[in-house]
């Protein structure tokens, strides 16, 4: 009998001609009904070369979510998008075209920011569409559209007529470097080397001294108050007393504060504006006149004094030598210390009173957190780090940034009074070059205007992409039929971010959380464990891998090395291993396809045990794809197929296909368990490989696509693991006894099958050629 399967290896250049099939016949199509699946896919975002090898593992992740859900009966939505706004494209066209932001033309960079987004965006479409990403590219959406910028301004017009966001000069967190505020969550924090320097500060009218340490002796000029405990009895006859400040000589009170630690250095701790977020909480409190010590521009104001004009470290390293020039230093040790730092540009932040505007979010914690707890975490410890970050929330959200690539802020203010307007929602509006669409001021009815040039934080254009793509305020039929959306894949490191904004924005906006499971992956790290990057050398381009290796092998070893929610290692050589599996699977079909496919039989003893397991794999398969967690099936599969399937079923039912010393319905009966377990695993598998299984699929077994087939159902309950021991451990045993004897596994030998496998005899014997005694 002639295969039907020719080629003897599986050929990754067969993957284009199924993307073309899949395209032509639009199989993916998404017509909504009253109940969908919808995923709020995140829209990845083009800062540069390669794509991180660990985003396109994600996305093959996303992609075996809606083709696991499309088997299982559901009407998949499936939309693509891709992230523009923000500060990671600014700082590539800086760097690209050797650039400063400021000192450019806004409309002109603005247009180079484009370009550079337009280059990078079409090799990540490439990539994503060579994975057998299942969406619909044919609708995909930018965040940098009119269409999505006027959703992102008109939320905003909304929110702000309903008296949720307002405008406040408050100390913000200030990346000087790259000349905006960043919000708390955008905070991270890195361990970095500096100087702790134990200053002498005298206590007036007496000759006694305070120490206190600090790694920020440039604030010197801001100290407004020292604070001890109020149980540090070393202090307590100088409670009120005046302290007087090295190098400025000003005269600020000693005060109590719980928050000052007594077993910490000296227990004394001086209160600038603004050293941490301990500084702006104290001068809150005890309503201190804060001194704005550093500017916009990164620099010391002329508040400091001689060294007014330097940049922070310059000014810390000057002060430092002239406390010790002038005795107020008692001594100095190099440590290392936790900085806050910008998560987007790396840099050190510092904490400058700023005027901007802020979306209300302290009121809405509690209903957050009901929120969050009635979302299904996948997997569940993930839920943690949401919760961990709505207990950290002491301010409202400033959502104002000074940027040039990102979402206008639609308000215009009268020239005359300065009182803000905003528009009628529905269009995109560019106040910073667009005339007022507004007549005259509602207040002192002036005709002139003068647009805010300030954009919008990148996460409030993210936090609505479950709005945009259920067509809120567009399309209410759609919208009603497919929000709440169902599920949000996303990564870990934006859970406070993306996640929560979202969760903030939507239920402000709809009254409704926005979906209903989060499923939640960890990071991609090198094979040494370590953060991948350019600068490092150690990133890996994931076009090329795939483009050798075939779009399955990378999709079965993202599935297979990944234990979903942990970070993951990225190794060229693991990948390609995973090779591997895919060729057993193309040397079985292909083994398989010899034999016509027959849709019934009698099964014998063997075939009804390699059933029952193949049954317990269905089982297994179930549990992990309802969980989202394609480590477990992809796991579960190889094992089967590879150990048991092929390694024993195959040898001991091989003579009985071919009909050789058994009756035609034995025959029949093996050929239609063989074909009835292949055409299970590529239905278990499909979600995870989805061309190799297509092809086989449509060679083997019909012609309609293997995408729109149901998943297989478990029929049975069995335990067959003592029988599937038995069976294994018997063919070892006459295995190893013909290698330790100089026998080809053809050889006959003589061995005594065990009464236990007495059912198995015929196929035993003419597997392993065994004699009777």
């Amino acid at each position: 009998m002639e295969p039907k399967i020719i080629e003897k290896a599986w050929n990754p250049e067969l993957e284009k001609e199924i993307l073309k099939q899949w395209t032509d016949e639009k199989i993916y199509e998404f017509v909504p009904k009253e109940d969908n699946f919808t995923i709020d896919t995140p829209p990845p975002y083009p800062s540069g070369r390669p794509w991180h090898i660990g985003a396109a593992a994600h996305y093959s992740q996303i992609d075996m979510i809606a083709r696991t859900a499309r088997m299982a009966g559901k009407n998949v939505y499936f939309p693509i998008g891709i992230d523009r706004n923000g500060l990671p494209v600014e700082l590539y066209t800086e760097k690209k075209h050797n650039i400063k932001m400021r000192e450019t033309d806004r409309g002109q960079f603005l247009k180079l920011c484009r370009e550079a987004l337009d280059d990078l965006e079409n090799e990540m479409i490439l990539i994503m569409k060579n994975l057998g990403i299942s969406g619909d590219f044919s609708n995909y959406y930018r965040t940098d559209s009119e269409e999505y910028r006027s959703l992102t301004q008109s939320t905003f017009i909304e929110l702000w007529k309903k008296g949720q966001v307002y405008l406040a000069n408050r100390p913000n967190n200030y990346d000087w470097v790259t000349g905006t505020t960043i919000a708390d969550a955008e905070i991270t924090y890195e361990d970095l080397p500096t100087k702790l320097v134990y200053m002498k500060f005298q206590i007036k009218d007496t000759n006694k001294e305070i120490i206190i340490a600090s790694t920020r002796p440039e604030l010197l000029c801001a100290c407004k108050t020292i604070i001890v405990n109020p149980d540090d009895e070393r202090y307590a006859e100088y409670i009120g007393k005046k302290i007087i400040v090295p190098i400025t000589n000003e005269e600020v009170e000693l005060k109590t504060h719980h928050s000052a630690k007594q077993e910490f250095g000296s227990g004394a701790v001086m209160v600038c504006s603004y050293g941490d977020q301990n500084d702006v909480a104290l001068f809150r409190e005890l309503e201190l006149e804060e001194i704005v010590a550093i500017g916009l521009d990164g620099k010391m104001t002329e508040d400091a004094g001689e060294y007014a004009g330097l940049k922070p470290k310059q000014a810390r390293v000057k002060i430092t030598e002239d406390l010790i020039n002038k005795g107020f230093v008692e001594k100095i040790e190099d440590i290392v210390h936790r900085t806050p730092v910008s998560e987007r540009s790396k840099n050190p932040i510092e904490i400058i009173p700023m005027e901007e505007y802020y979306l209300k979010q302290k009121e809405s914690i509690q209903k957050m957190k009901k929120l969050g707890n009635e979302i299904t975490f996948y997997p569940a410890m993930h839920k943690q780090i949401l919760m961990n970050w709505l207990e950290s929330i002491n301010i409202d959200w400033p959502i104002s940034r000074r940027r040039y690539y990102g979402t206008e802020i639609p308000i215009w203010y009268c020239k005359n009074c300065s009182e803000p307007h905003v528009p009628v929602p529905g269009k995109y509006y560019k106040p910073w070059v667009e005339k007022c669409p507004i007549s005259e001021c509602s207040k002192c009815k002036s005709t002139e205007f003068v647009g805010e040039e300030r954009t919008f934080d990148t996460w409030m254009d993210s936090s609505v992409s479950p709005l945009f793509v259920t067509k809120f305020h567009k399309d209410q039929e759609f919208f009603n039929k497919v929000y709440p959306v169902t599920i949000r894949p996303q990564a870990k490191d934006i859970v406070r971010t993306w996640l929560y904004y979202t969760l903030l924005r939507c239920e402000q906006l709809t009254g409704k959380k926005p979906w209903s499971e989060a499923w939640i992956m960890g990071y991609g790290l090198d094979e040494k464990g370590m953060k991948m990057s350019k600068s490092k050398g150690n990133a890996i381009d994931p076009l090329p891998v795939i483009e050798k290796l075939g779009a399955d092998t990378f999709r079965f070893w993202s599935a297979s090395e990944i234990n979903h929610g942990y970070d993951f290692r990225c190794n060229e050589q693991k990948i390609e291993s995973t090779k591997k599996f895919l060729s057993k699977l193309w040397n079985v079909s292909r083994f398989l396809s010899s034999f016509p496919v027959t849709e019934s039989g009698t099964p014998t003893a063997t075939d009804e045990w390699i059933l029952s397991e193949l049954d317990n794999l269905v089982k297994e398969c179930k549990k992990g794809y309802d969980e989202y967690n394609f480590f477990i099936p992809a796991i579960a599969i190889r094992e089967f197929t590879w150990n048991l399937f092929a390694a024993h079923y195959i040898e001991m039912v091989k003579a009985r296909a071919y009909g050789i010393g058994f009756s035609d319905e034995e025959r029949d009966g093996a050929i239609y368990t063989l074909h009835k377990t292949l055409s299970t695993i590529l239905k278990l598998l499909a979600p995870i490989t989805p061309f190799i299984t297509e092809y086989l699929w449509k060679i083997l077994y019909s012609s309609e696509s293997i995408h729109k087939q149901h998943q297989v159902a478990s029929y049975s309950e069995n335990d067959v693991d003592k029988i599937t021991k038995e069976i294994v451990e018997f063919n070892s045993k006459v295995w190893g006894e013909k290698k330790t004897k100089n026998l080809s596994l053809k050889d006959s030998i003589t061995i005594v099958i065990p009464e236990s496998l007495e059912s198995f005899k015929n196929d035993l014997k003419s597997m392993h050629n065994l004699v009777d005694n």
